[in-house]
Formats: C-alpha cells, structure tokens, sequence
C-alpha cells in the first residue's frame, strides 16, 4: 500500500471507533434466507455453478516440486491431477482416461514423466495428450487428437495453485481486480509451505466460513486471545467487485502472532523450548514474551504488521496475512451439513534444519483460536435444522457476509434460485471499492470538522 492509502485506513480505523451508526445511506441488509443453509435444491445449484466457475486454491507449488510431480486433488467433488509441466508451469486433468475412465493415478501425491492409465495402458504426457495406447490396430480410424485428458484451467498466484472447471472463466488476476495488486506486498512467490491439515465439520459450509468474516463475534467468542489484542471496534470492511472483501482491524498493542498464540496455549511453554535452548519458565495468568527470530517478509507494510488485514475471496477462501507468515483457510462441503475445513499455513522459510519451536507455539495457539470458532458450528446447525428457524439479521458490522452471498447468486444465476432463497441486491456500486472508502471518509472529515 503507498502512503495515501494507509493514511485513508488510518483515518477509517478512527471513524469506526467513533461512529454512532452506520454510515449514512448504507443500506439496510434483509435477513438471510434460513434454508441457505438446509436446502437440497441450493445445496445442489451451488455443487452445479458455485464450485463449477470459481476459482479454487488447490495447492502449493512444493507438494509438486519436480518436473512431473503430481498431486491428486478432489476437494470440491471432482477428480484432478496437478502436474508439475515445467518449472514455471503446472497443468491440471480431470484424473479420468479418455478410454473407459479409469482413474489414470491412485495415490495422493507421485512423480512420473508420463501419465499411464493402470486399467489398458493409455498413456499421456504432462499437456495431457495421448500419446500411446495398447493394440493401436484395433482402433479403426481414431483419431488420438480428439482423445486427450480433459483439461482443468490452473492459474498461479505466487506458489499457490488455482483451479477453475470452466475452461471459460476469465483470468484470476482479472477476478481478483486491485485484490491482486494489493497481495504483492505478500510475495506468495517466496512463500514456502510450512504446515497443511484439515478439521472434519458438522455444519454446513457457509457456517464455518461466515465465522471468519466477521468480529462482531471477537469479545464474546475470544476474550482471552484474540479480543486481548486485537481492538474490533476499529475494523473497517471493504466490499470489492465479484464478491471479494477485506478486513482491517487495529491491534490493541501490536502483539505478534506468538504472544497472541501463547495466551492461548500458555501450557506449550511446557514442552517447547523458545530462547537460548532453554525452556522458558511457565507462569499462569502472565503475558508472555518470546524471541521471535522467523524471517519476515520485507516488502509487508505498516497496515499488515500493525493490524490483521485478512482477505476473503469467492468462495472460500480467508486469509489474516502478516509479515511473518500466515494461514490460508478453506471450506469444502461434503454433505449439506458437513464440510471440510483445510488449513495451509505459507510464510519464509527459515533456512536449513528443522522447523523452529517458534512455529510449533504460533500453530498450536491459532489452532486454540480456531476450535474457539468453531465451538458454535455444530450448535448453529441445529439451530438451522430446527422447525423455527427462518432467517439471518446481519449487523453493519457483517455486512461483508450479505456481500459474499450477492455474489453467490450472481454466479449461480438469479433465474435459477427460488425467489424464498434469493438474496436481495443490496450493496450497489456505490458501496464497493473505491467508492465505499470516499462515502465513509467524507462523513469521518464531516464530524470530524464540526
């Protein structure tokens, strides 16, 4: 960000705090629609379109680090295979021969410099073309052109890997917009893979992502750790094009992420040793302070190393980035009231050795926060499964939840849902970037001068 742009966040950071109301005009949000969340037919119209023609981060360019390393991905319900083509390319397959579509690999994770269907030998190279088959002779006038792998479209942000099922879409540097721009200061091309797990969830997808899309929930939910350092009424919401948002909320006394961590897990002073190779004594009910010598990356500015500026982008992607490192969270339904919920932490690497206690303690204690979030999820379900329940009120402070499910039925298609699921259009341009930040900061110039 250059200097303007933090001095406009600053400025929004002290409106929010003072603010007595809304902004004037913001409009008033509806109710979500309650069977969002338990509706068979939405259910399958997000399956059929959502996931369909969205881009989805599905990896990370070390767990394919050869040429014609492979991974095999099916987090949203459809069999892939990323290829490592080349050092600055990878490809990605539906993993299914074009012959009776078995699957062309078994495991999870391989390398090889041609891709060999185990059912009848028909082989690929890593552009997915056929280029071999048993008993050619038996094949009268085939044409091998038209029998390649079905193609899934693979872009690169950095290190990550995105996949998108429609061949169509336009570029995920164009989805994102100034999103992309902004991120640069991330470089998520120097970013390694430091940690990668998942939770099994017993809610609906939409309910474990919308927990991290907000802070109203912060005093309540997190009062011994994130609510200590983190001041929620200062957070300010962007809503920019396709759905996408940001969020930037004001450090109480600027703690890095361990402190932050160990008030969440003190017990890991326990078993880890954090300075000098010695083990750091244990104290209850005292703030702790621990060396921190991670590597950080350079380029971040004054806005990620003093507030967490965490990006949502459609559909499930969420992620506080710092100058440290930090995670990427995901959300992948498997039933209507289950889902996946995938976490990849990226930051620098250390160099070599093993990785540092340091990250051990910064893990644990986020991971502390994230059963603190999701405490609710399988509580929440029920509620949405009740007789009685019938819709959501969002707060101004939610309001990046409503925006997120506009662009939800954008992408589905308004003529497709079912007018007592629909979301009303509410935030118009008006209230997307950059327009949202001028109409928020000339009110903030208004009071401020009278």
């Amino acid at each position: 960000m250059n200097q303007e742009q933090i001095d406009q966040l600053k400025d929004l950071i002290d409106y929010e705090r003072k603010r007595k109301s809304p902004p004037k005009d913001f409009p008033k949000l509806p109710d979500l629609p309650g069977k969002r969340y338990t509706d068979k037919e939405f259910f399958d119209l997000e399956k059929e379109y959502l996931w369909k023609q969205s881009w989805l981060l599905a990896g990370h360019l070390e767990e394919i680090p050869e040429v014609g390393s492979y991974k095999l991905w099916d987090k949203a319900g459809q069999p892939v295979i990323l290829i490592r083509k080349s050092k600055e390319n990878v490809t990605a397959f539906y993993n299914m021969c074009r012959h009776r579509g078995a699957a062309i690999v078994l495991d999870e994770f391989g390398q090889s410099d041609k891709l060999v269907c185990g059912y009848h030998g028909w082989t690929y190279d890593h552009d997915g073309n056929l280029i071999g088959k048993r008993d050619p002779k038996d094949f009268v006038d085939f044409d091998d052109s038209c029998r390649s792998l079905h193609k899934v479209k693979v872009e690169l942000l950095g290190n990550l890997i995105f996949v998108n099922f429609d061949l169509d879409a336009g570029s995920l540097k164009d989805n994102l917009g100034v999103i992309y721009d902004e991120v640069q200061e991330f470089q998520f091309e120097n970013l390694s893979l430091i940690d990668h797990y998942t939770y099994k969830l017993k809610c609906n997808w939409k309910i474990a992502l919308e927990a991290n899309m907000e802070v109203y929930h912060v005093q309540s939910i997190h009062p011994e750790t994130v609510h200590t350092g983190l001041d929620y009424t200062g957070n300010v919401n962007t809503f920019y094009p396709n759905g996408h948002g940001r969020m930037v909320a004001p450090s109480r006394t600027f703690p890095d992420l361990p402190e932050v961590a160990l008030k969440a897990n003190p017990d890991a002073l326990k078993q880890t040793n954090v300075k000098n190779g010695k083990p750091s004594k244990y104290y209850k009910n005292q703030t702790y302070k621990v060396e921190d010598n991670r590597p950080e990356i350079e380029t971040c500015g004054y806005i990620a190393r003093t507030c967490t500026q965490s990006y949502n982008l459609v559909p499930n992607f969420v992620s506080p980035m710092s100058e440290k490192g930090f995670p990427i969270l995901l959300w992948w339904p498997t039933a209507i009231d289950e889902c996946i919920f995938e976490v990849f932490w990226v930051a620098p690497h250390w160099g070599k050795g093993k990785r540092p206690a340091i990250w051990d303690i910064a893990i644990d204690g986020f991971n502390k926060v994230l059963d603190e979030d999701l405490h609710f999820g399988g509580w929440i379900q029920k509620a949405v499964d009740s007789y009685v329940f019938d819709g959501v009120p969002l707060s101004y402070q939610e309001a990046r939840i409503y925006h997120w499910h506009e662009q939800v039925d954008k992408i589905i298609g308004l003529n497709r849902i079912p007018n007592d699921l629909k979301v009303e259009p509410k935030i118009t341009e008006e209230w997307t970037h950059p327009n949202d930040n001028k109409k928020r900061l000339e009110e903030y110039r208004n009071f401020k001068n009278s």
